[in-house]
């Protein structure tokens, strides 16, 4: 009666084992009557095996280099080959979970007899009723559920689950040798703490691998399969403490069957776990560089190539087990993280991003922004993170992007060279202009603007004399627009598509008057590409971040990169050799990193966003600054950022330092090179009427101003040692009222002028063009169209990655 009690308090496990020994004896003492030969006909009419779907798997993100940086589950596994499990690990398994496992043909009578007596004398469950087989089918089971209905069936507590249970176990002792079995046991098993598999549970536990494990680690994890819940070690003290109690267990029964001496096993629980817990991040917002985790990701929801369906493509990625290797260079990532963070403070509601491509190969190198990546403290709109991607598109995750500015003049650039433009080729500029004729889109329409009269930027002056040189390093509007009407807006449009020009919203381009002054919204990753494309010779490469993927079998897929030559070899080196002129004769003056490159400026009048897009031989990049509020709404004049006060933010004086400081160290290793040196018989000894003689005076002029100058300066030194003329003759009044840039500005360091690295010469410091589309609302700039700005509060975020729709 004592005994029949104890069974009655069992667990269900042992109590289903004993009516299933007592099942399988009918045969042997009924006599052979009907209720006998139907049991028997259940143990040898066998179903086949169990359906195995692929075991759910970590996909793994390496960065050029092969070290990880992301991974994705949704169960953290890594299967193994038995050879790669230490011997002592498949001992401790098959010690404490069906010790005559090699014996039994899946049923083990014995064993199940004696784990009935064991836990009946002990009050509880010290050892399985189950044979290690029986345990694996339950597993499949569970794994290829496809539904919640047959996840239940396969854990029901009942007689019927069990009867199937062991019918499948038969089968699969008839399909598998007993290593096989062992083998998928070991890789299916939860350990707990969120391993599924011994390969994850030996990281997880203690930092190491499978082949690996010491004794002590072995009889550890093999103590956790039974009850992995109430053993996670990573929930508390009382959960560590049923741990050791289970791995001392283990050791006992480990000795018990000879497998390692009574001497071992006390040397062994008299240590501790020695636990090395080690954390398993998923998803981007726990990955080292989640920007471009994110990219990746979206890439591989988005790409056919990976699935014919989101579903597909969806459960690829977090169940495929792949290994990716993308073309990240750590190096790159975090100079440019570097450079960004020294500028721009990631509780600004001013962001900046910036994306790193490789010439010839379209090689994503580097995506950073300044914030960071993740939710902020109650979902708050605007915070030190962000949820987009804000060196991408949209389908990247990004958001609405920023416009461009005079970045697409080089488009125009390259199309009036390709057209037979030479180097001092040129035109007169008036002061004004209205595109009112001359202007057509790729459809043949007319898109001429009468209504609107462009003004050039404070600095590019009232008009006058302008080569495709001089224009390009002044940066001048109406030059600009001028030769794009010249050249063919068309022809205009074709280039920049050919170069991978496409809106950050997937949107149709613009095909506008201001096209050249940059009225579509786009990403650092999109323009970075394009200039991409001019640092090699002409050679346009789309955007590639995934150069290899590895599947569960070691299967390996290489990822080539997808170029074409777009651009005629020696148009292209005409550009770049116009374009290297932005550094030495340009809005860039004065900054440099060291080594030939080349790059252009672009800031939309009404400073409503910022860029710089440059390149050498080896390496292109991108920058684009803006609020991520909105850009309209919140234009970048007056504004404090990274504790600088800008009076104005133009391409050069935020933009343009974060590219120099990046770009510098993210070559570190890369020896310098030029480029090659353009053809000048086909692009040389062009003329522009007037222009000798409007540099001739504009040299003057700036030799007067020193001149003026080192007067001044030679005076005051003499005032100062006190040999000087009175205060009214150095050219100040006689009490000075202090200097004319607020205080602040200065004690925090910021640039005297809001510029770095000397005087900007021209292009993005002036007042706003007057500029508004035929029958829209009169804009800000150059833009060309309705602004579509969201503010906050307004409709609701694309998906979840972003800041206000319009602009990210």
């Amino acid at each position: 009666m004592t005994v029949l009690r104890s069974v009655g308090g069992l667990g269900l496990a042992g109590a289903l084992g004993g009516v299933l020994v007592a099942a399988l004896a009918v045969p042997v003492v009924s006599g052979g009557g009907l209720a006998a030969k139907n049991v028997a006909n259940t143990f040898v009419d066998l179903p086949p095996a169990p359906r195995e779907e692929p075991l759910a798997q970590v996909t793994r993100l390496l960065d050029k280099d092969g070290r990880p940086f992301a991974q994705f589950y949704e169960a953290n596994r890594t299967a193994v080959p038995l050879r790669a499990v230490a011997p002592v690990m498949r001992k401790a398994i098959v010690a404490i979970e069906d010790a005559r496992f090699y014996e039994h043909g899946g049923l083990d009578i014995r064993g199940t007899f004696r784990a009935l007596l064991t836990n009946t004398q002990a009050g509880g469950i010290k050892q399985g009723g189950s044979s290690l087989t029986q345990q694996l089918v339950k597993n499949i089971l569970v794994e290829s559920a496809r539904t919640d209905a047959e996840r239940d069936r396969a854990r029901a507590p009942n007689l019927g689950r069990k009867i199937t249970e062991l019918r499948y176990a038969l089968a699969l002792e008839r399909k598998y040798r007993k290593d096989e079995i062992l083998e998928r046991y070991l890789n299916i098993a939860y350990f707990g703490a969120g391993a599924h598999g011994v390969q994850a549970a030996a990281r997880r536990f203690f930092s190491t691998s499978a082949a690996k494990l010491t004794l002590t680690q072995a009889a550890t994890l093999a103590g956790a399969v039974r009850m992995p819940y109430s053993t996670d070690p990573s929930i508390g003290p009382a959960q560590r403490t049923r741990l050791r109690e289970r791995r001392d267990l283990v050791l006992d029964r480990m000795a018990g069957l000879k497998m390692i001496s009574q001497q071992e096993a006390a040397s062994a629980k008299r240590s501790s776990l020695n636990l090395k817990l080690r954390p398993e991040p998923g998803g981007c917002e726990q990955s080292t560089y989640p920007f471009y985790c994110l990219y990746v990701q979206r890439e591989l929801l988005s790409n056919p190539v990976f699935g014919n369906t989101a579903a597909e493509r969806r459960m690829r990625m977090e169940r495929g087990g792949l290994v990716i290797r993308t073309s990240l260079d750590p190096i790159a990532q975090q100079a440019a993280e570097r450079a960004i963070r020294h500028h721009v403070n990631p509780e600004d509601t001013e962001v900046a991003a910036e994306a790193m491509v490789e010439p010839g190969t379209g090689r994503i190198r580097a995506m950073a922004a300044s914030k960071r990546f993740g939710r902020n403290p109650g979902d708050r709109k605007n915070g030190p993170k962000t949820t987009f991607n804000l060196a991408a598109d949209v389908a990247h995750g990004g958001g609405q992007g920023f416009q461009a500015g005079s970045t697409f003049k080089v488009f125009t650039l390259a199309t009036a060279l390709k057209q037979g433009w030479r180097f001092g080729d040129g035109f007169i500029t008036p002061g004004a202009l209205v595109p009112g004729q001359g202007y057509r889109n790729c459809a043949g329409r007319p898109v001429n603007d009468p209504g609107t009269r462009i003004l050039n930027a404070s600095g590019e002056g009232s008009g006058g004399p302008h080569s495709i040189e001089t224009g390009t390093w002044k940066s001048v509007n109406i030059f600009y627009m001028m030769l794009e009407r010249k050249v063919g807006l068309c022809n205009v449009v074709k280039t920049a598509r050919a170069l991978g020009v496409t809106r950050a919203d997937g949107g149709p381009l613009r095909e506008v008057p201001t096209f050249t002054l940059g009225v579509n919204e786009m990403d650092p990753v999109t323009v970075a590409a394009a200039f991409a494309a001019f640092a090699a010779r002409g050679v346009y490469c789309r955007p590639l971040a995934i150069v290899e993927i590895t599947g569960r079998d070691g299967h390996r897929a290489h990822v080539p990169p997808a170029c074409k030559q777009v651009i005629e070899r020696p148009v292209a080196d005409a550009v770049n050799h116009v374009l290297s002129g932005v550094f030495d004769k340009g809005t860039m003056q004065g900054q440099s990193i060291g080594r030939p490159a080349a790059g252009k400026t672009g800031t939309n009048n009404g400073y409503t966003s910022a860029w710089f897009a440059g390149y050498t031989p080896h390496l292109a990049a991108a920058v684009s600054v803006g609020d991520i509020r909105g850009s309209y709404r919140f234009p970048l004049q007056g504004v404090e950022i990274g504790g600088r006060y800008y009076g104005s933010v133009q391409g050069a004086s935020l933009p343009g330092p974060i590219w120099v400081e990046s770009m510098g160290p993210a070559l570190r290793r890369v020896e310098a090179e030029g480029f090659p040196g353009p053809d000048m018989a086909r692009f040389g000894g062009g003329h522009t009427p007037g222009l000798a003689e409007a540099i001739a005076e504009e040299e003057r002029r700036r030799q007067d101003g020193d001149r003026t100058i080192a007067r001044r300066h030679r005076r005051i030194m003499e005032w100062l040692l006190g040999r000087g003329p009175a205060d009214g003759e150095l050219g100040w009044p006689r009490r000075h009222t202090g200097p004319r840039w607020p205080r602040r500005h200065e004690e925090r360091g910021g640039p005297r002028r809001h510029e770095h690295g000397g005087p900007r010469r021209q292009e993005e410091q002036g007042g706003p063009l007057r500029q508004e589309e035929p029958g829209g609302p009169r804009q800000q700039e150059e833009h060309g169209g309705p602004l579509r700005q969201q503010e906050p509060g307004g409709p609701p975020r694309q998906e979840e990655h972003g800041g206000p729709r319009s602009r990210h």
